[in-house]
């Protein structure tokens, strides 16, 4: 059953309202940001992680994996969450493997999501920041200039010494 409060509302949009109520809804769905080749887009805070389930928000921490026969994605909140699925899911997934298999993790200097920098975790740097998912590692663009940082080997090895 309709709601006669919206009844009423959409009556009142008139005319003019009703023709750019469908533009409206085509550019709600645009967006500035830049993706790289082969990324899907995250729909920030809409899009959840794949291991712990937690909705994709601080844009600095976010990570993503594409690959195999399917060109299956998969997003993530925390670059810890990326290190542990793919050790959880080596045997169900041998393609990450793969030399086609894409990887990103955002850049913790990124000021805006819509001007997020994507680096291949493998070739980042990491540095010591609170992270949502408390493993608190982000990729750095400036890692290796003053501040203490390590490689995606030390990385890896840190979160999974630290545990689930």
């Amino acid at each position: 059953m309709c709601n006669p409060h919206k009844r009423r509302f959409i009556g009142q949009l008139g005319v003019a309202g009703l023709l750019l109520t469908p533009l409206a809804a085509s550019l709600a769905g645009c967006t500035s940001e830049d993706w790289p080749e082969g990324m899907k887009p995250i729909a920030w805070d809409r899009d959840a992680c794949v291991r712990c389930n937690m909705r994709i928000a601080d844009h600095r921490f976010a990570a993503q994996l594409r690959g195999g026969p399917k060109d299956t994605t998969f997003k993530f909140d925390d670059v810890g969450c990326l290190v542990f699925w793919l050790e959880e899911q080596r045997a169900r997934f041998p393609w990450m493997d793969d030399a086609a298999t894409r990887m990103w993790v955002a850049a913790w200097e990124s000021p805006r999501a819509e001007t997020a920098i994507w680096l291949d975790p493998r070739q980042a740097r990491y540095i010591a920041k609170r992270s949502p998912m408390r493993y608190d590692l982000a990729a750095s663009t400036a890692a290796g200039t003053d501040a203490p940082s390590l490689s995606y080997a030390e990385m890896r090895a840190k979160t999974l010494a630290r545990g689930k």
